[in-house]
């Protein structure tokens, strides 16, 4: 299995323009939140508890990222659960409004990253690996740690592999 570091240097390798990480910090999360949204809906009473395909779905991405990194792993434990909460305050919309709303930002965040493939260059990294619709979170949450200052050593690791982003756009 590739390690984490391993995942976000191939994964980096395909966002090397500023400008398409930045639309990847806008869209990747309003993608992640209109599947969660959409998965949200249906769901099983066990007992006490309701499960929906979004809980297991977040379960089963989540043990995938702390096997690879547990910090981020929980960090996306703690986004995940704030998404399933979200998505819950909307379970009371007719169902029209709310299937509309999430189609409508998965719509959207798509849009989003293929302006910002445009600007790079290149296609998606799931056009060549399925795993990227995976990597792509912890991508957007390795590049907000790396703007505060924080894991610095990883940004460096991953920029000697696959190169600095580009900041010239002449």
């Amino acid at each position: 299995m590739k390690t984490f570091t391993d995942y976000l240097i191939e994964y980096a390798k395909y966002h090397r323009d500023r400008r398409n990480i930045v639309t990847h910090m806008i869209g990747v999360p309003i993608i992640v939140f209109s599947v969660i949204l959409l998965l949200s809906r249906p769901s099983l009473e066990i007992g006490a508890a309701t499960v929906t395909p979004a809980h297991l779905v977040c379960l089963m991405t989540v043990i995938f990222y702390v096997r690879l990194n547990a910090m981020f792993g929980l960090y996306m434990a703690a986004l995940f659960a704030l998404g399933i909460y979200l998505a819950n305050v909307t379970l009371s919309l007719p169902l029209i409004l709310w299937l509309s709303i999430g189609l409508s930002l998965f719509f959207i965040g798509w849009v989003i990253q293929f302006i910002g493939h445009y600007y790079e260059g290149k296609k998606p990294v799931f056009m060549d690996d399925l795993i990227g619709l995976l990597i792509g979170p912890l991508f957007v949450l390795a590049e907000v740690f790396f703007a505060a200052g924080m894991y610095q050593q990883l940004k460096k690791d991953i920029e000697e592999k696959a190169g600095k982003v580009k900041f010239n756009y002449s």
